[in-house]
């Protein structure tokens, strides 16, 4: 099984971004928390994170037809891409939706999530842990 992991704008910039919301941990580490669960599982998983809308719906599109799940924390593009959206249903990956933080609990407009509508699951505030139990989603998904 291959995996998709799609992080979006400033998740690049964790342990220095709002340590109170997001932890003191960093990108390195998150990166290296997912790729120590895939290989216990002798699951492949690619780790993309862009600042960019574009290449998020380039790297999505280019998913299409050799990858079996995605995990996608768009970041703020979560409240204002359709771009995103519409790319995950034009591949039709099964998808799983990720925050660290608990955005129910944030801002309104935090509230709001475009990629929502696609993705099968949400995983919110649960930290970095959410990004393991998105594989394990997806693991369960493709065993029905």
């Amino acid at each position: 099984m291959k995996i998709l992991v799609i992080n979006g704008p400033n998740l690049n910039m964790l342990g220095i971004r709002e340590p109170e919301i997001y932890g003191a941990e960093t990108y390195t580490d998150l990166c290296k928390q997912i790729t120590d669960y895939a290989e216990e599982k002798g699951i492949e998983v690619e780790i993309y994170q862009s600042n960019h809308e574009g290449d998020l719906v380039d790297k999505i599109q280019k998913a299409y037809l050799n990858t079996d799940g995605i995990v996608i924390n768009p970041a703020a593009y979560t409240h204002t891409s359709i771009a995103l959206l519409d790319a995950l249903k034009t591949v039709g990956i099964p998808s799983v939706e990720v925050h660290i933080s608990d955005v129910s609990k944030r801002e309104e407009y935090r509230k709001i999530s475009f990629v929502r509508e696609y993705c099968f699951k949400t995983i919110s505030g649960h930290g970095f842990k959410g990004y393991i139990e998105a594989i394990d989603a997806l693991l369960a998904e493709a065993k029905q």
